[in-house]
């Protein structure tokens, strides 16, 4: 045990009218929703790089945060992951997500930036022998390091795309090893800044086998998890391939890959791309590819990706909707992708970011379950729709253009319009919220 979280309680449900605010008054584990326990829908993890990694930076500032595990040696990193363990048990956490970077020592070598992986691994597979958190999903860090900066899988240079490859079946091997129900990859540099001196067709063709690769050595070493692809459309590069939910779908389709890999949603990132949270997951899910979601918010006052935690339950709800619509998750979770303020210095500020943004999304998938479970919307939504179930419309689809304009004068068609009912239907999402 460490001292960091000394005198912190561990976070019970005490329900809606509780004023201790190291307790849950929405999050209910055990609480059945639509035939499901709470805990199994939501299935909660906690980002390492955000919660243990980052230093309290913005745009315009350096480290703020002061934490007893940062440095460079693999003590201190055996600390931090004392003191990660202790959170997850702290909020009842099920899940974490990690970047290798996050939880070992960069060497000076790739061998012995691998040798401190590898160390750290043993480390967080007896942690996991100990405690209820488990791996969500495991990444490698090509972004943050200079060698990265012209990319990783879409670097000019082959020798880069090489040590991202490296660096990934690393990282794989950790993730398959330690238990992870996905992987997920983040080309965070996957773009260009100046066409000037980009040749994008080659970008994207290398991209395209690199993730083949990826997919083939997941069936070489049995992965039986998830591979995720997380849309995000610039900061840091300008232009980034994986754009949003569409692009990569595309993406996908182009290298035939829409059977084998998913995506990895954020909000932040689906509200950069011009896009709403719940459309970025209705799409995916009507596509095949809707696989975990990354909950966090962004600044509506910020031009910058500012990755606070959630507090908005009605903003939720439309996306928890849409993840119930898609069935829930299978391997994905709810990963709070989240930091805390550069100015919350206190380990308190740390747990009760969490317990608030796991309240928020609690209440939210309480709310979008009942109106699921009532089939209001549901029902106004066949309704609108239903003229496509007639053997007429079904026939036309099947036909020929022509086949569909003949119908107009021999049925002599004048449609009227018809309301699309959406203050009503507003109004509905409202009484639920």
């Amino acid at each position: 045990m460490t001292d960091f979280f000394k005198g912190i309680p561990q976070i019970r449900y005490e329900g809606p009218e509780s004023a201790n605010e190291f307790a849950f008054r929405h999050y209910n584990p055990d609480e059945v929703l639509l035939g499901k326990r709470m805990e199994d829908h939501l299935r909660f993890a906690v980002a390492y790089w955000h919660s243990f990694a980052w230093p309290g930076g913005d745009p315009f500032g350096g480290q703020t945060l002061q934490r007893p595990w940062f440095g460079d040696t693999m003590d201190l990193a055996r600390f931090k992951a004392d003191v990660a363990f202790e959170l997850f048990d702290i909020l009842g956490a099920p899940f974490y997500c990690f970047h290798d970077a996050d939880v070992r020592p960069e060497g000076a070598t790739f061998a012995e930036s691998l040798k401190n992986l590898n160390g750290i691994v043993d480390y967080l597979e007896a942690k996991q022998a100990k405690h209820k958190t488990q791996l969500l999903w495991g990444t490698a860090n090509m972004f943050s390091h200079r060698r990265w900066m012209s990319g990783a899988a879409t670097n000019p240079d082959p020798d880069v795309y090489a040590y991202a490859a490296a660096s990934v079946k690393a990282n794989m091997d950790a993730t398959h090893r330690l238990g992870g129900q996905n992987y997920v990859l983040w080309g965070g540099r996957e773009g260009y800044e100046t066409l000037l001196n980009t040749d994008l067709g080659a970008e994207r063709a290398h991209a395209g086998r690199f993730l083949q690769q990826v997919v083939e050595y997941k069936y070489k070493i049995g992965f039986k998890g998830a591979i995720l692809i997380e849309p995000k459309p610039q900061e840091p590069s300008k232009h980034q391939y994986d754009y949003d939910v569409a692009t990569v779908y595309g993406f996908l389709k182009d290298f035939g890959l829409e059977g084998e890999v998913k995506t990895n949603i954020e909000q932040g990132h689906a509200i950069l791309a011009g896009h709403s949270f719940e459309h970025e997951l209705a799409l995916a899910a009507s596509l095949g590819i809707f696989g975990s979601i990354d909950m966090n918010r962004n600044d509506y006052q910020s031009g910058w990706d500012t990755d606070q935690f959630p507090n908005n339950h009605a903003e939720k709800a439309l996306a928890f909707y849409e993840v119930l619509r898609a069935g829930g998750f299978t391997t994905g979770g709810t990963n709070f992708d989240a930091k805390i303020r550069r100015q919350s210095l206190d380990p308190e500020d740390l747990v009760l970011a969490h317990v608030g943004g796991m309240d928020t999304c609690a209440r939210a998938l309480k709310a979008a379950a009942k109106l699921y479970e009532a089939d209001e919307l549901e029902a106004a939504r066949r309704a609108r729709y239903a003229g496509w179930e007639t053997p007429a419309a079904k026939a036309m689809l099947k036909g020929s253009l022509a086949e569909a304009a003949a119908r107009v004068t021999a049925e002599g068609l004048e449609p009227e319009p018809k309301s699309g009912r959406q203050e009503r239907l507003e109004n509905l999402w409202n009484r639920y919220i």
